[in-house]
């Protein structure tokens, strides 16, 4: 029976991400100038083996449990938020992809996990484009969006419907087959890459292809079992909780160059309240996020699938993370004043957040399948990908 890892290199690895948080935060200025993260900063993150964390055990890897993954994507997000974002990108797919692919795409593409020798996975998957069947493989052609972490990727994953089943399939091919679009001019994140590519007619083998929606695996533990939208959701809450607890940190650094000065804003009882309220949104979010992994785990560990109710308050517990993070943003901005407006830190990370909050994980959509269904509306539905579907 497939069980949930809970891996001991954990610690260590936090340890080692604390050593090169200072040379993120000094080349993250530099990444929004380049729309990507600094070769300093990504090769820093590379030697401290971080990417390995979605990898299966099996093939090298770390595989991180659902909660240690949540606070290794944090401490990114909490040293640079663009730094968090892709790194959290990447992981997700390099780990996804070698648990889902055979032996013979394993072999190819994560010879030596252990020595460094491994690709790293960047791409979209909401967005399909089309498939033709052909022997052997398939040959894909499409525009997509958001290929987050693309500059320290090597390789691509993006999703297309198969012409001829009808069947939404994951593609996984070099970078360079594909066409890079230098279209990444954002308000935030700038420095994830997050560019659009575009493959025209490109043949990918048998052996590289697995179904959207799979839950079976091949590789690794029974965290992978939850399936793509699941593992993206874990993703996405560790960045807001990094996202958060760095912006209320950097406030409560203001508050003490600024207290004491005449008239001082931060010296007054609203202030201090509205902080408190602050504290508490993010520590709830972040109790709760923790509540419903560890429920989610102790049903992995028991070798069973999440239940569709359990996929929904993951879904919902995410939604609430974002969205009391960008609550605890709009406080520290409206308590900074003029100085969130000026370029630093402060400016950037609130840039940073309001562009996290537009992803499709937490949009309205998926806040109301959760009320649908928890309102007991939708009896009979159950999660495919982002989809609430009603039971035929």
């Amino acid at each position: 029976m497939n069980r949930l890892h809970v891996s001991d290199e954990f610690d260590a690895l936090m340890d080692r991400l604390d050593a090169i948080t200072p040379i993120l935060q000094e080349n993250a200025e530099q990444g929004e100038e380049l729309g990507r993260v600094p070769d300093e900063a990504a090769k820093a993150l590379h030697e401290t083996g971080v990417f390995k964390v979605g990898i299966p055990k099996e093939l090298g890897g770390y595989e991180f449990s659902p909660r240690q993954v949540i606070d290794t994507i944090a401490k990114v997000s909490y040293a640079d938020a663009s730094a968090g974002w892709a790194f959290m990108a990447l992981q997700m797919i390099t780990g996804t992809t070698a648990a889902y692919l055979g032996p013979e795409a394993a072999a190819d593409l994560f010879p030596d996990v252990d020595g460094g020798d491994y690709a790293l996975i960047a791409g979209q998957g909401t967005k399909l484009g089309t498939a033709v069947r052909t022997d052997g493989g398939y040959r894909i052609s499409g525009h997509w969006h958001f290929a987050s972490g693309i500059s320290m990727a090597s390789h691509i994953h993006t999703a297309a419907l198969c012409e001829e089943t009808g069947e939404a399939l994951v593609f996984t091919l070099p970078k360079e087959q594909a066409t890079l679009v230098d279209n990444w001019d954002v308000m935030g994140l700038r420095a994830t890459s997050s560019h659009d590519y575009v493959c025209e007619d490109l043949f990918v083998p048998d052996t590289h292809v697995y179904g959207i929606a799979t839950t079976d695996i091949r590789h690794g533990g029974t965290i992978y079992r939850m399936g793509l939208a699941n593992m993206s959701g874990i993703c996405h809450t560790g960045w807001a909780l990094g996202v958060g607890r760095r912006m209320l940190d950097e406030m409560r650094s203001l508050a003490a160059a600024k207290s004491g000065a005449p008239n001082a804003s931060v010296d007054t009882q609203q202030f201090y309240a509205e902080y408190a309220q602050a504290e508490a949104k993010l520590r709830s979010a972040r109790a709760w996020a923790m509540e419903v992994w560890a429920d989610n785990e102790a049903t992995l560990d028991a070798g069973e699938l999440l239940s569709t109710e359990q996929e929904t308050l993951t879904r919902l517990m995410l939604n609430n993370t974002t969205w009391s993070v960008h609550a605890v943003g709009q406080t520290v901005y409206k308590w900074a004043a003029t100085a969130a407006l000026r370029r630093g830190t402060l400016q950037r990370y609130f840039r940073d957040l309001h562009a996290g909050t537009q992803h499709v994980t937490s949009g309205p959509v998926v806040l109301q399948n959760c009320g649908k269904l928890l309102s007991g509306l939708a009896p009979n539905a159950h999660w495919v990908f982002l989809e609430l579907q009603e039971a035929q």
